[in-house]
């Protein structure tokens, strides 16, 4: 229905004093407006989200109430949790049409608003709107009405400004599928006219640029036309040489989106563009000069890509990779060295971004690249200033030699590293603060890169341990920046020697001393904005994960005993500030690690599991007393401890049950904290691989708790792929008992997989929790065949035709996929007649590869196994009626993969049992 104006003016009247009251000093006013609109909001959606858009819309109310209007109306159209945004989504689409086209209305109006802010929101709410209604199919003339914003000769500058930053939002939001080809020539024709220097202001033309980099995902068909293509690039290279700086950024992000996008065009404008970022590096503003070198990261990014997925030795596949970083190399190397001589001493704050740190990072991403080659373009620099007296001289050639160490052969960056190795011990203890820090970063990636006994190759020999583990620990108690680094450069050095058989005894001498000067170090207190104490424990928990287990035993027990004691008297801490809490709850996680770590390595090995279990009361005893504290990261780790002394305590660990179920159930609840319930659920299914049928007093409640979880539509979608796999860790350890639970769990699994069936897996965020989501599936299943193998097999007989249903599904999808592929490369072919055909097709494979993952492969074909072998000749008919088996068998005893080569034979043994 349509309201009278009086009901508005009404409406409109009483929402401004909520808004403005909702903003008093005076906190019991705020409390009383807040609540008026909750009520208002609750009450009557519609009128309520109309209110706020003519309260936005209209120039003569307050700006603090139109300001809080939209901010209202945004936030009720969307959220950062996907389970509040689909509820948000959902009671949108149930508003009236005509409602909602007054609403749209209103803010399509206060585009022309007199006030900045006011267009600005409304952009930003235009664009949610669009979110909801573009991919439906609805507000389909939207994009007509912003575009005739652009060509109406009377339309204010304010509102071409406050149209392209809409068209910009708009773009963001939605998919290129969601606007026929002519809609996008017409968005693109309006933003690239928008960014015209002589026709704009300066506010038109920065929200043009802006708008184009949202809608270049786009122009695909645009930039398949060379008449096209060039006139944008023209625009874009002419914008990035405008007098402002901002708008030679926005123009230079546009750059970096196209390196990323459609880099096999590229081509005829690589010299203007090394031109322009070239210049840009040299002498412009700092933030246009790191989007600048940003574009060359971007190019480093595609052409890695394609060394890894995209080129055929001896294919045609040369033509896709234009090799624009090997063609540049002797001009960008030497830009990039001089960018790294332009640092700043910061108070070594890493999270600060600056030209220095992305020169570097560049660098780093160009030797990845060109492999070997860029060596001897890079040593000349770090050997002329390695030894300057000016300490950013020192630095950037750290810097430098340290950023190329991934990618050149070790047969190339051997040598120089040995022969450097020793410089570099003594430059940890440089006079200057940076260039001790730079020196510790690049030991880390030496021992990162080039220290891996295991695969025959170390610049560390025994000889140099000594003084290398003797320098490590006097430069960790150095500044806190510089004793971080230094963890680093350990945590890498223990990794090292993992699995390295006879050499991993080499560190085993050495380990007492690292532990004790890492318990210090996480001890410090002058580290905290450095997160030095969690650099401590990860580095701790590494030495113990890589030590030798057989020779270090006792000095694991002993730490285990310092571990257990500190988080005992981080239960006594005087909690009196939430500050004290987060920092409570972060010492307690980071404890709670190391126990977890510590259980593993000593139950690894017969010789030392006794250890463990010895000390699993007070361990208990500990953890569940850290459950009373109210931290979602304390519990996360906690819960892991749990479930590793689960698995090394076996059936032993039903003594802890009845006090533990409490807190599992409180895990499970936890839809807030969805993290905490995910690794509860996880946990669970390491108790019941413990316990087996001794878990079954607690099954009831479990199972209810995981059935409702299900069913929630609160809970974060990520929880439920675990809870199938933990119905089959269920049914594995009770067997028979699991009967009772069999019709709802069914259930559950076939909603579930056709929930896989209908999913839409052109989204790689949705097409992995699919798979996830097939996988533990199967994993179910599995668990429930093999639980009543012995005992109830018939149970499942009713559930095996949809059980082959769901194998078929998924093993058919793969083709599907490849037939798409097939079309798409026709199309290619034989109608653009794309020029690089061949970088498209090999991208495209990969991608269409993704679409049933080998874990998914490996639980489907066990699964078969478990049906053959669980259910024996009642099975018969069903596999002689699938040919699809045979096929799907076949591709995975093709495969490189031994284990799924594995489970495929044992499979194919048990069907050709039944079918005999």
């Amino acid at each position: 229905m349509l309201f009278s104006l009086a009901v508005l003016k009404a409406m409109a009247l009483e929402i401004t004093q909520f808004l403005l009251a909702a903003q008093s000093p005076d906190a019991n006013i705020r409390t009383q407006a807040e609540a008026s609109l909750r009520q208002f909001q609750e009450q009557n959606l519609p009128l309520f989200l109309l209110s706020l858009s003519v309260e936005l819309a209209n120039n003569v109310k307050p700006l603090e109430s139109r300001r809080l209007a939209g901010i209202v109306l945004k936030n009720s159209l969307d959220a950062k949790d996907s389970v509040r945004k689909e509820h948000l989504v959902q009671q949108w689409m149930t508003i009236e049409i005509s409602i909602k086209s007054q609403i749209k209305d209103s803010l399509l109006r206060t585009l022309g608003s007199s006030a900045s802010e006011a267009r600005h929101t409304s952009a930003q709410v235009i664009a949610k709107v669009a979110s909801i209604e573009i991919p439906r199919k609805q507000w389909p003339e939207l994009i007509g009405s912003l575009l005739n914003n652009m060509t109406q000769q009377d339309s204010p500058a304010a509102l071409k400004q406050a149209t392209l930053e809409t068209l910009g939002y708009v773009c963001e939001v939605i998919s290129h599928q969601d606007l026929v080809q002519d809609e996008v020539n017409s968005v693109l024709t309006a933003v690239v006219q928008g960014m015209n220097l002589a026709e704009h202001s300066h506010e038109v033309r920065i929200a043009a640029t802006k708008a184009l980099y949202n809608a270049l995902d786009f122009a695909q068909t645009n930039f398949d036309n060379e008449m096209e293509r060039n006139y944008i690039m023209k625009v874009v290279c002419e914008t990035a040489i405008s007098k402002e700086a901002d708008i030679r950024q926005a123009a230079f992000e546009c750059l970096v989106s196209i390196a990323s996008t459609y880099y096999e065009v590229l081509e005829p404008y690589m010299q203007t563009l090394f031109q322009l970022t070239s210049n840009a590096v040299k002498g412009d503003e700092e933030s246009v000069a790191l989007q600048a070198i940003e574009f060359w990261s971007s190019i480093c990014d595609e052409e890695i890509e394609l060394q890894e997925y995209g080129t055929v030795e001896g294919g045609d596949s040369g033509s896709a990779h234009s090799r624009f970083i090997e063609k540049a190399l002797p001009y960008l190397v030497p830009l990039l060295l001089d960018t790294m001589l332009k640092q700043e001493d910061q108070d070594q704050d890493d999270s600060i971004w600056n030209i220095s740190m992305a020169g570097g990072t560049c660098l780093g991403l160009v030797a990845r690249t060109v492999g070997d080659s860029i060596v001897k373009l890079v040593m000349p620099f770090v050997e002329g200033n390695i030894l300057n007296p000016d300490w950013h001289c020192r630095e950037a050639a750290t810097y430098a030699f340290g950023s190329i160490l991934e990618g050149p052969s070790v047969e190339t960056l051997g040598p120089l590293v040995t022969n450097g190795l020793d410089f570099l011990l003594n430059a940890i203890r440089d006079e200057n603060n940076n260039v001790k820090d730079t020196t510790a970063w690049t030991l880390s990636r030496i021992f990162e890169f080039l220290h891996c006994p295991a695969s025959g190759f170390s610049v560390i020999s025994p000889e140099k341990l000594e003084r290398i583990v003797t320098v490590l620990l006097e430069s960790i108690n150095d500044a806190p920046n510089v004793a971080e680094k230094v963890c680093g450069a350990i945590y890498y050095l223990a990794q090292g020697y993992e699995d390295s058989g006879t050499s991993s005894s080499l560190l085993t001498q050495h380990i007492p001393r690292i532990i004790s000067e890492l318990l210090k170090t996480a001890e410090r207190t002058d580290g905290s904005d450095f997160k030095l104490r969690t650099s401590a424990y990860e580095t701790l928990n590494e030495v113990v994960r890589s030590s030798n287990v057989v020779e270090t035993s006792l000095i694991i027990l002993e730490l285990l005993k310092s571990i257990l004691h500190k988080l005992g008297q981080t239960l006594e801490l005087q909690i009196v500030s939430s500050d004290d809490r987060e920092k409570q709850g972060d010492l307690q996680a980071s404890l709670c690690a190391v126990i977890q770590v510590i259980i593993q390595k000593l139950s690894s090995t017969d010789e030392t599991k006794p250890s463990i279990l010895q000390a699993a009361d007070p361990i208990m005893i500990l953890l569940l007393r850290v459950f009373a504290c109210r931290s979602s990261t304390v519990h996360e780790e906690a819960m892991l401890a749990i479930g590793a002394l689960a698995h090394a305590s076996g059936p032993e660990f039903e003594k802890y049950m009845p006090e533990l179920y409490k807190y599992l159930e409180m895990g499970l609840q936890n839809f807030e904290e969805y993290e905490v319930c995910a690794i509860t659920v996880g946990v669970i299914g390491d108790i019941c691989r413990a316990l087996e049928d001794k878990v079954l007093p607690y099954c009831d409640g479990i199972m209810n708790h995981l059935v409702c979880n299900l069913q929630s539509a609160e809970l974060n979608r990520s929880v439920k792929p675990p809870i199938f796999s933990c119905f089959g860790d269920i049914a594995l350890a009770i067997g028979e008992q699991f009967s009772k639970y069999i019709e709802p769990t069914v259930a559950m699994m076939r909603s579930a997989a056709e929930v896989c069936a209908q999913m839409d897996n052109s989204d790689e965020e949705l097409m992995d929790y699919g798979n996830q989501l097939k996988r533990s599936i199967f994993e179910a299943y599995s668990g429930i065949l093999q639980g009543f193998k012995d005992s109830k097999p018939e149970l499942m007989l009713p559930h095996a035709g949809h059980l082959f249903q769901f194998i078929e599904l998924v093993f058919r999808e793969k083709y599907r996929y490849l037939v798409l592929l097939y079309i798409y490369i026709y199309i290619y072919i034989y109608i653009y007649r794309h020029t690089h055909t061949a970088f498209i097709c090999s991208h495209l494979i990969f991608c269409s590869l993704l679409c049933r993952d080998e874990s998914v492969t490996k639980a489907a074909v066990a699964v078969m196994g478990d049906l053959a072998d669980a259910l024996g000749p009642n099975t018969k008919i069903l596999f002689k009626d699938k040919a699809f088996c045979v096929q799907f068998l076949g591709e995975c005893l093709q495969s490189e993969d031994e284990h799924l080569k594995e489970t495929a034979n044992w499979t194919q043994v048990m069907i050709a049992r039944v079918v005999s």
